[in-house]
């Protein structure tokens, strides 16, 4: 447990959390609440079951990832969990869609679809996440804390 907590005292943990957690939350709002221009729950389900044939188990983790995974990051709790749940999210967005369209994205409108290029980078600041934790202004730091004084 100490270590799903434990946190360095950091900036560059806090923007990392930050951007990544208002970012995805724009994903997972778009698959939970239909906001930003998704189609909601129902919908999203569907289309990873039925036209992704990806097992519903899977699909439910993909939309918590991304929304719930995005609250956690913002608000610094379970920084590691969530952000593990978005790196697998992106590993997974990237083998089963995006890999076969190359690197970039889609700028011109030219390509088949979109690269994997914006994935890469939510991997690496996912992963720099689990490594090190929320970093400052975080619920784990202020979980980890309580932890010490015991």
């Amino acid at each position: 447990m100490k270590f799903i907590f434990q946190t360095e005292n950091s900036w560059s943990c806090l923007v990392l959390r930050l951007t990544l957690g208002v970012v995805m939350f724009s994903h997972g709002a778009q698959k939970v609440f239909g906001w930003f221009g998704g189609f909601g729950f129902a919908a999203s389900l569907g289309m990873f079951t039925e036209k992704m044939h990806i097992p519903a188990l899977l699909a439910v983790l993909v939309i918590l990832a991304e929304s719930a995974g995005s609250l956690g990051l913002i608000t610094g709790l379970l920084t590691r969990v969530a952000a593990f749940g978005i790196l697998c999210d992106m590993i997974g967005a990237v083998a089963l869609v995006h890999w076969r369209n190359g690197f970039f994205m889609n700028w011109s409108g030219k390509q088949a679809g979109e690269g994997f290029e914006y994935h890469l980078l939510v991997i690496g600041m996912a992963m720099a996440l689990v490594l090190t934790g929320g970093g400052k202004f975080s619920l784990d730091r202020a979980i980890a804390a309580r932890f010490k004084e015991r």
